[in-house]
């Protein structure tokens, strides 16, 4: 448990933050290299993969576009390097010696405040949510740990609910198009359980049905001792069964419930297994090639059908419910996705991830909060991104020095990488005054994540 936050420590900024050298410029412009270093890797494949995602035609102004998208990216990252090491030191100066929050929390935000500026603006709003993500889940932990609240069972399952539930609302009661989550839902439930469809009556495409059925029935007569061709005319003659049953006429898909409630969740489910699998066998095909049995333990990775349960009961449950409601009402509503979405929540309990239940919670809050500015309800801030994402990153670079224990593994070992390593060595001695026992939890993080503090640096 943390005590003594009100001393005030009489430590030089060498001593502290860079003990491997005396010169604090060097200290700062050796980080700034490192982070620079470490950015141009990740801004590189960052971008790259965004133009093959988007299939964007490759030409000489898309290419040079890219190169500076990578270059003014890798200049903000590595300015928030430079300037954190930098602050550190000033204040260390300024003050004569350090407070619990010049340690970490506003050298770190000050920096960012500063170097968030030099990042496009349409990137800045994924970044306030990516570290706002990791931040929340900072804070839970930082709260567990000092005992002001407990650790709730299923606590990410419930953020979930809520957050999607929201999302399902708006994405049916009015047209939201332009936001990546949307995209991402579609996705998930398919292209009738939206805004234009949701007060629209289908139509049952039954002579598409029919000359399918024909054009079988001809097809079975020239090829009746076709194994392959008999258990594709016995699948297709059981999709058109079920294409047949009966659908209530405020449903918005074109074939019956039952196809539509079983194939969506059949879809989803390959497409979350496939997808992982292909990727993995792509990405380990020299280790396959060296151990064919290796190939075993990616098709049957309890992960991978994890993610695939996940997403088709998901699927399949959002669109039991739905059509449940619409024949037990007899119409159809926005309000459906509601409840909707919460019985589908029930799938998360196969996948739980406090990742993706806080990236839709601050996506939920995010896009309300944008309907409630557009109305007039709530003001307009214009810099509250900046001042959000500067600090929630300060919370991180807090945790990630005074209590390390509390922070993200995955965040821990980007910091590790950008810093080249710097923030395991930055000595944590000095700042046992607190009671935060930062030099113990800093070991048990370093083998729980297998990084080093034993480093040299020549800056």
């Amino acid at each position: 448990m943390p005590g003594n936050l009100s001393k005030f420590v009489k430590s030089s900024c060498k001593d502290y933050s860079h003990k491997w050298v005396d010169s604090c410029i060097s200290a700062a412009m050796g980080l700034g290299l490192d982070c620079l270093e470490e950015s141009l890797k990740i801004y590189s494949t960052v971008y790259i993969a965004s133009l093959l995602i988007n299939r964007r035609k490759i030409t000489k102004d898309v290419i040079i576009r890219t190169i500076l998208g990578i270059l003014q990216s890798s200049a903000f990252l590595s300015m928030t390097a430079f300037n954190f090491s930098a602050n550190i030191c000033a204040l260390n100066r300024i003050l004569g010696g350090m407070h619990v929050l010049t340690v970490s929390f506003l050298p770190s935000f000050l920096s960012n405040l500063v170097a968030i500026i030099i990042e496009k603006p349409a990137r800045r709003t994924l970044l306030c949510l990516y570290v706002s993500n990791i931040a929340t889940e900072t804070l839970y932990n930082m709260g567990v740990w000092r005992g002001y609240f407990p650790r709730i069972p299923y606590g990410s399952a419930y953020i979930f609910a809520a957050s999607i539930s929201v999302l399902l609302y708006l994405h049916r009661a009015k047209r939201m198009d332009q936001d990546t989550v949307y995209k991402i839902i579609r996705f998930v439930i398919g292209p009738y359980e939206q805004f234009q469809n949701s007060n629209k009556k289908s139509e049952h495409l039954e002579s598409t049905t029919c000359t399918e059925s024909l054009n079988s029935n001809r097809e079975c007569k020239r090829h009746t001792y076709n194994i392959i061709f008999k258990s594709f005319q016995i699948y297709k003659e059981i999709i058109n069964n079920l294409k047949n049953k009966y659908k209530h006429w405020s449903c918005p898909h074109p074939h019956s419930c039952a196809h539509y409630i079983l194939m969506s969740g059949t879809k989803l489910f390959s497409y979350g297994y496939g997808i992982q699998v292909a990727i993995q066998l792509i990405l380990q095909s020299q280790q396959i090639f060296k151990r064919p049995k290796h190939i075993k333990n990616i098709l049957f990775k309890k992960q991978y059908l994890n993610i695939a349960t996940f997403l088709g009961a998901f699927s399949a449950l959002y669109k039991l419910t739905s059509c449940l409601l619409r024949r037990t009402y007899n119409k159809d509503s926005p309000k459906f996705a509601i409840p909707a979405g919460l019985i589908a929540s029930i799938a998360f309990i196969a996948f739980p991830n406090n990742t993706l239940a806080l990236y839709f919670m601050w996506k939920g809050l995010h896009i309300i909060w944008n309907e409630g500015v557009e109305k007039g309800i709530f003001p307009e801030f214009k810099w509250f991104v900046i001042l959000l994402y500067s600090f929630s990153t300060a919370i991180l670079f807090h945790a990630a020095i005074l209590e390390p224990q509390n922070l993200r593994s995955s965040y821990w070992k980007f910091l590790y990488r950008v810093s080249g390593g710097r923030i395991a060595v930055i000595s944590r001695s000095p700042l046992e005054i607190f009671g935060m026992n930062s030099s113990k939890y800093l070991k048990e993080v370093l083998i729980r994540t297998n990084t080093s503090n034993q480093r040299t640096f020549t800056f």
